[in-house]
């Protein structure tokens, strides 16, 4: 297949078209009708399924505000252009959801060392990697919140299916041959330019300029009698008493026997749970692959790194220091590995 497709010709630009369109007839996109948000596979904001790819509302709306700053640079993007900025993004995320599943059936995948190699020397490499030194956790959270605005989690995440998109397409497109004149053609297409005028109007402004008669208004009324009816809400007519209860308090006066009675009446609702103050020091192993096995090579050197910790800690070092060196919980890391008070059932059996 391969060679086949790193062979030029018409014929096999004619196969490959018709490829890409099986693929796409094949992927079970599932769409939410209507704008506003639905409860689909249990998520309230999930717009679009692709496969087991989801496209969120909140997604969708990120990247078509990112469009609107591309056309408008100064922020001013016309509340008129946001539905069809939001079907465009919506419309491209699912094209990439699309990628991504047909890339996975062909066992095409992005490996810790691609990722980590395209970080360092990719487009962003200048800003997360500047002379080659990591900029450090916490500028690198700053950096992704202030231009992706992202979790790290969903920015790696979304960078990781990026690449692996690409290399779908570099292995498609690797042996293809386009034609002088396709390229000038599309090239024209995507470089034409269409200049418009629009006119935003302001129901106040329009109100001052209109100034109804009352025979107007009595004939309009007359009219649309019908859609009047009922139009006016029901009321009510209330009388309250406002009660301050710090002054109310201050008047009652409350003794020792009224407390105990109260507190032993009421004794299960002061009990606490039993709770311990947890710290950990996490170290991670690799997930099984998508053949269900597991890099026995990266278990063993986990549990060395493990190990020794194990041995720093019984040597007399800083817990809290080592947490803050070696575990991959980021969350509690920098918190010296301090999880907080936990009760009985938070957390899974194992770790309980």
């Amino acid at each position: 297949m391969i060679r086949f497709l790193q062979t030029p010709g018409r014929m096999k630009q004619m196969i490959l078209g018709g490829l890409l369109l099986i693929i796409c007839a094949a992927m079970v996109i599932t769409l939410i009708p209507g704008s506003s948000p639905t409860n689909f596979g249990g998520r309230a904001d999930v717009v679009a399924t692709v496969g087991d790819q989801q496209v969120l509302a909140s997604d969708v709306q990120l990247q078509a505000r990112s469009m609107g700053r591309q056309q408008f640079p100064k922020g001013n993007v016309p509340d008129q252009l946001m539905p069809y900025l939001n079907q465009q993004a919506a419309t491209n995320l699912i094209l990439q959801k699309a990628l991504v599943v047909e890339a996975r059936r062909m066992g095409l995948k992005i490996t810790d060392q691609e990722f980590a190699d395209e970080m360092r020397n990719g487009p962003l490499g200048a800003e997360i990697f500047p002379g080659g030194k990591f900029i450090g956790d916490q500028a690198y959270e700053a950096f992704v919140q202030d231009q992706f605005h992202r979790s790290i989690a969903q920015f790696e995440q979304d960078y990781r299916q990026d690449l692996l998109v690409n290399k779908l397409r570099n292995l498609i497109a690797a042996g293809v041959t386009v034609p002088v004149n396709d390229i000038q053609e599309q090239f024209r297409r995507e470089n034409t330019k269409v200049k418009f005028e629009y006119a935003v109007l302001s129901f106040d402004e329009v109100k001052k300029g209109i100034h109804p008669t009352e025979a107007e208004l009595k004939s309009f009324y007359e009219q649309h009698k019908a859609d009047f009816v009922n139009s006016i809400p029901e009321k009510r007519k209330v009388r309250y008493i406002p009660i301050n209860l710090t002054n109310l308090a201050a008047k009652q006066e409350i003794t020792q026997q009224d407390l105990q009675r109260y507190y032993d009446e009421h004794r299960d609702e002061f009990r606490l749970p039993e709770q311990v103050n947890v710290r950990h020091i996490l170290i991670k192993t690799p997930p099984a692959g998508e053949d269900g096995k597991v890099d026995q090579k990266a278990v063993d050197a986990a549990k060395a790194k493990a190990d020794d910790i194990d041995k720093q800690l019984k040597a007399g070092a800083d817990f809290a220091e080592l947490a803050k060196k070696y575990s991959e919980d980021t969350a509690s890391a920098k918190n010296g590995g301090s999880l907080g008070w936990i009760s009985r059932g938070r957390t899974v059996p194992e770790f309980e």
